[in-house]
């Protein structure tokens, strides 16, 4: 007979545990004995997988538990903010206010725009002459985002919008994103300031950003609401311009 695996040289060992599938080392070989549970929650088989499927950033001195979080929080990475560019017209988002003559879909660059800087963006969602705004709620473990993980690494929320007026029209932006307990109490908000665009602005676009970190444990749910009008309240859709919504969890 061959060698028993718990005759193996630890470095070997952590070689064909690292040929595992991720899940399967959580729930299935941590639990076979104690030298498994101490190699599956140790840095080493971490590092070799992020290094095996090219997931790069975490630093050298982090602790085990930060290197099986970057590695799972990298692969689930995206964006979980769903048609975040008005191609399923205006399905996924909610609470909307549709004010003048409410929310409209049209294709880049539109009348008196610009063109988005990425290729792959197509469409806009477009304000009209009193205030229009649509949210979005994104549950966070239905999303894969165990409550451990939100509650004691409190991983970096990443969030996104790009925004653009007219060039013929002047136009209000806002942006309010909240992160939510199990109730729905706000545990942390970031609400940008009432953004004015002039009338003859050269319609391009601009992104806003901010990062949640350090936000305390209990965050289930994150809130992202937008919306603006336009300043002459012209009938139509001469309002703001917004477009590639972005909500990211963050190794």
């Amino acid at each position: 007979p061959g060698p028993r695996m718990d005759s193996l040289p630890e470095a070997v060992l952590i070689r064909i545990l690292a040929s595992i599938p991720a899940v399967d080392l959580v729930l299935v070989c941590r639990l076979v004995c104690c030298q498994w549970k101490n190699l599956v929650d140790g840095a080493a088989l971490w590092i070799l997988k992020c290094q095996q499927e090219g997931l790069t950033g975490a630093e050298s001195e982090e602790n085990a538990e930060n290197w099986q979080n970057f590695y799972f929080l990298s692969k689930k990475r995206k964006n979980l903010i769903k048609n975040p560019c008005g191609e399923e017209d205006l399905q996924h988002w909610g609470e909307v206010e549709n004010g003048g003559d409410g929310w409209k879909i049209e294709e880049l660059p539109g009348d008196f725009g610009k063109e988005f800087p990425s290729e792959d963006v197509h469409k806009y969602f477009v304000t009209s002459y009193e205030w229009c705004r649509k949210a979005q709620v994104i549950d966070l473990r239905a999303e894969g985002y165990w409550e451990e993980l939100m509650d004691t690494s409190q991983p970096k929320i990443v969030v996104k919008d790009w925004y653009a007026g007219r060039s013929d029209a002047g136009c209000l932006y806002e942006l309010c994103v909240k992160l939510l307990s199990e109730n729905e109490d706000v545990l942390a908000e970031y609400r940008s300031e009432t953004i004015a665009i002039p009338q003859d602005n050269d319609a391009s676009w601009t992104e806003i950003s901010h990062t949640f970190s350090n936000y305390g444990p209990g965050v289930r749910f994150v809130r992202f609401e937008h919306g603006g009008q336009d300043t002459l309240f012209w009938k139509g859709w001469y309002g703001v311009r917004v477009t590639n919504s972005w909500v990211t969890v963050e190794p």
